[in-house]
C-alpha cells in the first residue's frame, strides 16, 4: 500500500497526467476512470501499471501490476478528483499515417490544428458513433492522450483509428488512395452538404476553432457547407464534425 504522496511513483504518475511533453518523452500515458481503462484495454491497449484505490474501486482487480494506494494519495493523483478509484498506465502506440490501411469505401475526418482537448474529445466520440473509419489530425497543436482528450471522449479514442500528420503528408495520402476530398470553406462556391455524395471513399477537411481552414486547403477538393436557417453563420467545430458524421451514415444507410 502506498501512503505518501512523495512516493516516487506517485510523483511519476501525477507528471504523466499533467505534462505534456514528459509524456511523449517518456511515450506511456494514463487513464482514469473504469469505463475508459475498460475501453483501453478492450481495444488492445498496453498496459504497464495500475495504480489502485481499494477504498474506491469495487470491481475485480485488473491483470497486471496493480499498485495499491491509499484514498489521499490517490486524491492527490486523480486528475478528475476522487473518481472510481483506477488509474491505468500505457504504452503510446504509433499514430503515423503511413500505418494506416483505408477500406473500400472508407471515411475520413481531417481536423487541421485543432487546439481545443474538449473538442477533440467531442470529435472523437461522434467519429466512433457514427461508423467513421479514421480520424486525421493534420499539423497537431495538442496532445492527442491529454487527459481532458481521454475523459471529454469518454475512451473513444481507443476504439477509433487515429492518426497524426502534416497537410502535405495528408493530402498525398488521401490521393494516393483515391479520397473524394470535400473541404469546408464559407465560400460562395460552397455546395449544401446534403448534396455531396459522401457514400463512397470520403475525407471531409475541416480548419481550426479560430480561423476556419488554411489556405493550404483553398483549391483542393469539393467545398461544401452545413445549410443553417439561423442568424449565426458559424457551429462549434465538434457540433459541425457531428453534423458531418451523421450525414456520411445517413447517406450509406439509405
Amino acid at each position: 500500500m502506498i501512503e505518501s504522496v512523495q512516493n516516487d511513483k506517485i510523483k511519476y504518475v501525477s507528471r504523466l497526467l499533467s505534462d505534456n511533453r514528459f509524456r511523449k518523452k517518456q511515450q506511456v500515458f494514463a487513464v482514469e476512470g473504469k469505463q475508459e481503462n475498460a475501453r483501453a484495454l478492450t481495444f488492445g491497449y498496453q498496459p504497464l501499471d495500475f495504480y489502485v484505490c481499494a477504498a474506491l474501486f469495487q470491481d475485480e482487480s485488473p491483470e497486471g501490476t496493480v499498485h495499491w494506494v491509499s484514498e489521499k494519495v490517490y486524491e492527490k493523483i486523480a486528475y478528475r478528483g476522487s473518481s472510481e478509484g483506477i488509474i491505468g498506465i500505457y504504452q503510446t502506440p504509433e499514430t503515423r499515417l503511413s500505418h494506416y490501411q483505408p477500406k473500400g469505401r472508407s471515411a475520413v475526418i481531417v481536423v487541421e490544428g485543432v487546439e481545443k482537448p474538449g473538442n477533440l474529445g467531442a470529435i472523437l466520440r461522434s467519429c466512433e458513433a457514427f461508423g467513421i473509419d479514421a480520424l486525421i489530425i493534420t499539423d497537431p497543436k495538442l496532445d492527442l492522450y491529454n487527459p481532458n482528450v481521454i475523459r471529454s471522449s469518454v475512451g473513444c479514442l481507443f476504439g477509433m483509428q487515429v492518426f497524426q500528420s502534416e497537410n502535405e503528408q495528408t493530402l498525398e495520402f488521401l490521393k494516393k488512395h483515391q479520397f473524394d476530398i470535400i473541404t469546408t470553406r464559407m465560400h460562395d462556391d460552397a455546395a449544401p452538404l446534403q448534396k455531396r455524395n459522401l457514400t463512397g471513399k470520403s475525407a471531409i477537411i475541416f480548419g481550426t476553432e479560430h480561423s476556419g481552414l488554411s489556405d493550404f486547403w483553398q483549391n483542393e477538393g469539393a467545398n461544401t457547407i452545413i445549410p443553417m436557417a439561423g442568424s449565426i453563420d458559424s457551429l462549434n467545430l465538434s457540433n459541425a464534425v457531428a453534423i458531418c458524421c451523421y450525414e456520411i451514415l445517413r447517406q450509406k444507410l439509405a
